[in-house]
């Protein structure tokens, strides 16, 4: 088991008990999964710039990363079905564990002006999904290699019913959102 894993069994499941009055322990929000994901609108003229994202999000993650392709061509955006536009990945289990942990305790800290988290990412069933700007806060990232800076979205998926549900077992989880 993870830091993170044995935070949430031991302080947030019984504390999310006590705040909510759950009548049975499968009704406790879990984390169910996290997906991250980099969108490259200039990585179709560029395919060099795919393969720097997809490897540094698997450096990343943990996990090998997806490079995502176009459904259907956009002329103004000189874009035709089948290019690679992104790449990304999902993480669960122990990978889920481990890069959340990272996330909160090592990368979100290395953030410039950091205040929080803005709370606004849910989507009105327990779901948070936020951007980050800079890829190379992560540790796994060697910013002299870094050819181009490139931005990510983090979407946590949780089993949360509400917003408020959701909120509380990030907040407990120690995610920092701004007060």
């Amino acid at each position: 088991m993870t830091h993170l894993e044995n935070i949430y069994r031991d302080k947030v499941v019984p504390a999310l008990q006590k705040e909510f009055g759950y009548s049975s322990s499968m009704q406790i929000p879990r984390l169910d999964k996290v997906s991250l994901n980099m969108g490259l609108g200039e990585g179709s003229a560029n395919h060099k710039l795919i393969e720097d994202a997809a490897e540094e999000l698997t450096r990343i993650a943990g996990q090998k990363a997806v490079i995502t392709r176009a459904k259907k061509s956009i002329a103004a955006f000189k874009l035709r079905e089948g290019m690679a536009v992104g790449c990304r990945v999902t993480l669960r289990r122990e990978l889920m564990w481990d890069f959340l942990d990272k996330l909160v305790n090592f990368a979100l800290p290395r953030v410039r002006d950091f205040r929080g988290v803005p709370d606004r990412g849910f989507d009105g069933r327990g779901n948070f999904t936020m951007g980050i700007k800079e890829h190379t806060i992560f540790p796994e990232i060697d910013i002299d290699k870094v050819e181009q800076v490139k931005g990510m979205n983090v979407t946590i998926t949780t089993s949360a019913e509400t917003d408020k549900e959701g909120k509380m077992l990030l907040d407990l989880l120690g995610m920092p959102f701004k007060k």
